[in-house]
């Protein structure tokens, strides 16, 4: 991996202009190519309904009927009044993003409180070659590294859906639904019905290079330099909105660039309902 120091020293470098998600433009100016993916190249797009069709009856045996198709009916877009609240801890984006899904459902705790619960392992990572992290903690069950750290050097990085989930059903959501591999029909199904939306995905959407890592205990834990996680608060027939604990902003982003980037942690999300 070539350095990306001046890129992706920390998070809160991904800020945006007037709310439009900028970051990968951002990389691709000061990051080798190598490093940020072609949106447009790797995905052609959201979802789309098939149409039906039906032959209507013709008066006459000699007429013709031409197949007309059925359009598919339009979503209405739909927002989801969920606050928006900045991240009081450097690297503690998850945290901050379930305190938004609770805040939702009228259940007020503090970032501190529920950080305190993912009982951080703070041991440092094993690196290798070309700043690539061999060994480190295991985010499916604690937050890994210092909250307050870098992402970068790396002495911190976050936590996984397991933690968000437990939490969120210790404080008074018992039906929260969390996982990988999340169709982004079922994200876009949940935030019409209502649900706010935890997901992973990477700073600002920007397409910052994967590696993998083997945690302590063997599990292997997919990792970018530009982990994020943000809460969905809406969606159009076109967009997903956004809370982003970054800098406390709201803003949407198409479905395409939503679901390229989503794929990049298995389509790892918690629903909160």
């Amino acid at each position: 991996m070539v350095n990306m120091r001046s890129a992706v020293a920390t998070r809160r470098q991904f800020l945006t202009v007037g709310g439009v998600a900028l970051a990968g433009a951002v990389l691709s100016r000061n990051v080798a190519a190598g490093i940020i993916k072609d949106v447009g190249a790797s995905w052609s797009g959201g979802p789309s309904a098939s149409p039906a069709s039906s032959a209507a009856a013709t008066p006459s045996a000699t007429a013709t009927a031409t197949p007309t198709p059925t359009p598919a009916p339009t979503p209405a877009t739909v927002t989801i009044p969920v606050p928006v609240y900045q991240q009081s801890m450097v690297l503690d984006c998850e945290t901050a993003a379930l305190q938004q899904g609770l805040a939702y459902y009228g259940i007020n705790v503090s970032q501190s409180e529920l950080f305190a619960a993912e009982y951080a392992d703070t041991r440092l990572p094993v690196m290798g070659a070309n700043h690539t992290v061999l060994r480190w903690g295991n985010p499916y069950t604690n937050f890994v590294g210092y909250v307050n750290g870098s992402d970068w050097t790396p002495t911190g990085f976050g936590v996984f859906w397991p933690v968000i989930q437990r939490l969120a059903r210790a404080h008074g959501l018992p039906n929260a639904i969390g996982g990988e591999g999340f169709a982004p029909r079922r994200i876009y199904s949940e935030l019409a019905a209502g649900h706010p939306v935890q997901v992973w995905i990477q700073t600002r959407f920007a397409r910052v290079q994967l590696g993998s890592w083997t945690a302590w205990d063997g599990t292997q834990v997919r990792y970018s330099y530009a982990e994020h996680s943000v809460t969905l608060s809406g969606v159009s027939p076109t967009q997903v909105r956004v809370n982003d604990v970054l800098n406390a902003s709201q803003y949407w982003v198409s479905k395409s660039l939503f679901e390229a980037n989503f794929a990049e942690f298995n389509n790892m999300a918690v629903i909160f309902e």
